[in-house]
Parts: structure tokens; sequence; C-alpha cells
């Protein structure tokens, strides 16, 4: 007998109830008509098979109460097994889900705190290199000599500025795109060629400057000498540059005085306009140390211009290599962004499934059965007896 069969006996009980209440009346009626005694008898046989059916019915509810709870207590146990089971399979895989994510995570930020590590070692690399060109400038600072005292004769001041010249286009330019001390077919020989890409073609560079004349026209002694002498020394050198080392066919149509003294570039800029002038007529460009490195970094970038056309596939199959790198760390980065967030979902779905078990635990330890209520106790209806 199960759950459902205690209404069914409840009911039976009412019936009976009723049939006693019905006899109770009746005999309350037969009482009055003279036959007390036998009624009464009929009574107490009523009554004892009312007491006897309703400790039938109480033992019944009692044994099918105790099954009943040893059947709920079985299958709690059997539930609470298998929760048990299933948090020990979902425990396992949510630990081995995070413990790769865990290495992924680490992986990554190991590779990015190495290539950190590498940046920063080089910019350490390169700070130290610079503090050293920095102390040895200082060291240079404090030996420099005047200009006068260096320059004493032609033969060294030459020397001087074939030697700046030299140092200039060694730190500016790679040494198969220039020669010192060329010497063309007609046997002119410049100090410095800078051999550019068609149609450039060869650039002479010559390094003497007019000097004396220089000093004489800014002293105040007896020697001094107007400043058109000195215009008419630099014209002349002008001159015999354009002579010498701009060839048709050889060399493109200019040619660069190297003037290494900043101070005499700046006079003849600043106060002779006429010989700036006179000098780009005969296509001769007058340079200092300072304006000569931009024309030979125009020069690099020139030739850097041409070295990248002629490798221009090259840097192709490297960008779109590059390009493809980029592609699969960005899916990578997307899909460890999307086991993340699966994770926590499955985390909070965990949860809601937990609080969920543990609420219909506590409905079922407190008899909260779905579809069933709790049957009111019977009640007995007691008919005094008249006198």
């Amino acid at each position: 007998m199960g759950a459902m069969e205690i209404p069914a006996l409840l009911f039976v009980l009412f019936v009976m109830v009723l049939v006693l209440v019905g006899a109770v009346a009746w005999l309350a009626v037969t009482v009055r008509s003279g036959q007390e005694g036998r009624h009464r008898d009929m009574l107490k046989d009523l009554r004892a098979g009312l007491d006897a059916s309703s400790d039938r019915i109480a033992s019944r509810q009692s044994e099918e109460g105790d099954r009943l709870r040893r059947a709920v207590s079985e299958e709690l146990e059997r539930n609470r097994q298998s929760l048990q089971a299933f948090e020990r399979t979902l425990q396992q895989r949510v630990d081995e889900r995070l413990a790769e994510i865990s290495g992924r995570v680490n992986e990554r930020l190991e590779d990015g705190f190495r290539k950190t590590n590498e940046t920063f070692l080089s910019v350490m690399t390169r700070l130290q290199a610079i503090d050293e060109a920095q102390k040895k400038i200082d060291a240079l600072a404090t030996n420099v000599v005047s200009l006068q005292n260096l320059l004493g004769s032609k033969s060294a001041r030459g020397a001087l500025g074939e030697r700046q010249l030299e140092d200039i286009v060694r730190n500016a330019l790679p040494s198969s795109v220039f020669e010192l001390q060329y010497t063309f077919s007609s046997g002119a020989r410049a100090d410095c060629v800078l051999k550019l890409p068609e149609p450039t073609g060869l650039i002479a560079i010559d390094s003497k400057f007019p000097l004396e004349n220089y000093e004489r026209m800014l002293s105040d002694g007896p020697d001094k000498v107007p400043p058109g002498v000195f215009k008419g020394d630099v014209k002349r050198h002008v001159d015999a540059i354009a002579s010498k080392y701009i060839i048709p066919g050889t060399t493109t149509n200019g040619a660069i005085m190297f003037c290494p003294a900043e101070s005499v570039f700046a006079e003849i800029h600043a106060h002779h306009r006429d010989v700036v002038e006179y000098a780009q007529q005969r296509c001769v460009w007058i340079t200092s140390p300072t304006t000569l490195m931009a024309v030979l970094n125009t020069a690099r970038a020139v030739l850097k211009d041409v070295e990248t056309r002629k490798q221009i596939h090259i840097i192709k199959d490297e960008l779109g290599k590059l390009g493809r790198e980029f592609g699969r760390f960005d899916e990578r980065m997307k899909k460890l962004a999307d086991h993340i967030r699966q994770a926590h979902e499955d985390v909070n779905e965990v949860a809601i499934t937990g609080r969920k078990i543990s609420d219909k635990f506590a409905a079922i330890e407190r008899a909260e059965l779905p579809g069933t209520e709790p049957a009111p106790p019977p009640q007995l209806t007691v008919v005094a007896k008249s006198e």
C-alpha cells in the first residue's frame, strides 16, 4: 500500500463515524419506544467494532508511515550519493579547465616578460653607449685648440680638411658608395667621390678652403685686407672645382666645396651672398661639416630608397608573414577570452544547480512533496446519552 491509499482509509473511517452517529441517533429513538436493553447491547457491539477498526487503521497508518519514512530516507541517501559523485566529476572538470587556462596564461605572461626584459636590456646597452660617447665628447672638448694654432700652414690645413671629410663621410655612408682620393680620366684627383645611383652618378668633394686672407680680413693689424680679396680667393677656388670636378658624361652636373671651418662658412653666407650665388651659377655647393652631414644624409636616404625598391618583394613577404602571425595571435587571444568566459559561466551554472538541489533536499526533509498536502486529523462526534 502506497501513500495514495491513505486518503481512502481516511474516507472509510469517516463513513464508519457517520454510521456510528446514525446508530446512536437510532438508538436514542428506540430507547424511547422501550427497547433500551437490546439496543444498548447493539451499541456496545458497534462501539467495539469501531474501536477495533480504529486500532487497525492506526496500526496500518503507523506501518505505512514507517515504510514511507524508510523509502524517503533511502531515496535521499541515493540522491546524496549521486550528488556527491556529480560534484566530484564537475570539480575535476573545472580543475582541469582552470589548469589548462592557467597554463596558457602563464605561458603568454612569461613570453611577454621575456620580450620586455630583452627590450630593457637593449635600451640599457644603448644608453651606456651614449654615455660613453658623451664622455669622449667631453674629453675632446677639453683638448680643443684654436684654428689659428693648428692651421699654420697650407699642408696642415689640407690634411685637417681631408681627415675631417673622411671621418664625416665614413660615419654617414657605407664604404661601397664613396671613394677617397679618386682620380678621374683627366688626371684630376678629388679628395672624395660619392657614387650615387643613376641618374645622379659621381659627385666630387674638395676639402680645400681659403684661410689666409680670411684671417687678414678680420684682423686689425697692418696686413689687413679688404673683403674683396677674400671673395676673390673663394671665387677662384670655385672656378677651380668647377673646371676639374664637373666632367660631362662622367660626373653629375655639380660638385661640393667642403669648408671645414664653420666660421668661414658662416662669413660667406652671412656677408657675401654674391659669392654664394656665383658658386650656384657654377654648380658648386659650398658646405660646412654640419651642412655636409645633411647632404650625406640625403644621399643615404636616396641609397636606402633604391635598396628598398630592390628588396620590396622581400619586405612584402615579411610583412605578409607578420600579418599572418598577428592574425593567429589575435585568434588565440579571442579563444583564451572565450575559455575564460565559458569557465565563468560554468561556475555560475554549477552554483545555481547546487542551490536548487539544496532547496530540494530541504523540502524533502520537511516532507513537502509535490502533489501532497498534510491530512487533517480525524474528528469523532460524541453524542451524550439521554436519561
